[in-house]
């Protein structure tokens, strides 16, 4: 019932974000594979919440716990089960949540689908839920890397107006680790970090754009029709909480060109492989990746739940306003970079096992 994303390499996420935990089970994933519970762990950290002064305070650990599916270190090729618990709650803060709806969240709309909804921090429209896709990320990344060397890179490209200059072809993780924003643009970091720093002490939220660079992605991942691997990109990122817009290549700006102004030239290289000149294709053609860079970019709006007073109304129709209490990231963007590389090479994970099991057999 919408819980589970993908088709060789399956996952599906369980949890609400004032439950006792949050977790993933995935199938699918080939024996042999040797992963450790740091390498999981690394990737969560990346997500959890109280990383720094810009995000929700909420003090999360955020440790995973191996449950099934791992003996030795190495994958068994049975379902893994992984699990992190919630331990930070303060479902007090929500208690006015609880009939007044959140403008632009999905309290309103759960109640019309189900007639019930766990408002205590949002439940599974809570970015806990992610919590499952960044740990099953961190091994469809590990199964990527040592099958082909893809290297899978997310950043901050712009957060409200201010953007970063990033050259995708190039950016490192070190580079975007340096700082709290997750831009890799040291100039453009300290203007985003000081403008989400004045918006949270006005009880406000701001949004902006994540960009992402898929390299050395085999050729040939992505299916004709109905699963182009665009299309399953897309997909997988725009699930993600608050996520609004969804771009490859040129995106939008490709609207602006003709023809001849945008197609990537074909060449043959030194090598003997056939390349593009230019990549406004984003890495992908006809819905099959062309081994070029696959470059995305994800909009993510102002957070919803913030601390001005808004007009609203209550599960019964009565107008009334709300504030909201509780601990909530005034910017989502540095938190969601980990979110979107997970999605991204859940996607290319599942498209490698689907390409081996129809294409590699003969």
């Amino acid at each position: 019932m919408g819980n589970t994303f993908g088709h060789l390499f399956r996952i599906t996420t369980f949890g609400e974000s004032h439950g006792g935990g949050v977790g993933v089970v995935i199938d699918g994933c080939p024996p042999r594979l040797e992963i450790s519970v740091e390498e999981i762990q690394a990737e969560l950290n990346r997500r959890r919440p109280g990383q720094s002064k810009i995000t929700t305070p909420r003090n999360e650990a955020d440790q995973c716990e191996i449950l099934s599916g791992m003996m030795d270190g190495k994958t068994t090729g049975t379902p893994i089960a992984l699990l992190v618990r919630n331990k930070d709650q303060r479902s007090q803060d929500y208690d006015e949540m609880a009939v007044k709806y959140r403008p632009s969240h999905a309290d309103a709309t759960y109640d019309e689908k189900y007639g019930i909804r766990s408002w205590q921090g949002g439940g599974r429209s809570s970015a806990r839920e992610t919590i499952g896709r960044v740990a099953a990320g961190a091994i469809a990344k590990k199964i990527l890397h040592q099958v082909a060397g893809v290297e899978i890179i997310g950043y901050v490209k712009r957060i409200k107006d201010l953007e970063g200059v990033v050259d995708p072809e190039t950016v490192t993780l070190e580079q975007v680790e340096s700082n709290i924003v997750r831009c890799p643009d040291s100039n453009a970091a300290d203007r985003m970090i000081d403008l989400i720093e004045q918006v949270r002490k006005e009880g406000d939220s701001i949004g902006g754009v994540v960009e992402c660079v898929a390299r050395q992605v085999p050729k040939s991942l992505g299916m004709p029709v109905f699963d182009k691997l665009e299309a399953d990109l897309a997909k997988g990122v725009m699930s993600l909480p608050a996520s609004k817009g969804f771009e490859i290549g040129s995106g939008f700006a490709g609207t602006l060109l003709t023809g001849s102004e945008h197609n990537d030239e074909f060449y043959t290289d030194e090598n003997g492989n056939i390349r593009t000149v230019t990549n406004r294709s984003g890495g992908v053609q006809g819905g099959i990746s062309n081994g070029e860079n696959i470059i995305i970019r994800v909009a993510f709006k102002p957070t919803a739940t913030i601390r001005k007073e808004q007009n609203t109304v209550t599960n019964e129709g009565e107008a009334v306003t709300l504030a909201a209490k509780g601990r909530h990231d005034p910017c989502v963007l540095p938190r969601a970079v980990p979110m979107v590389e997970a999605m991204v090479a859940l996607v290319l994970c599942d498209h490698l096992l689907r390409h081996q099991g129809q294409c590699g057999v003969l």
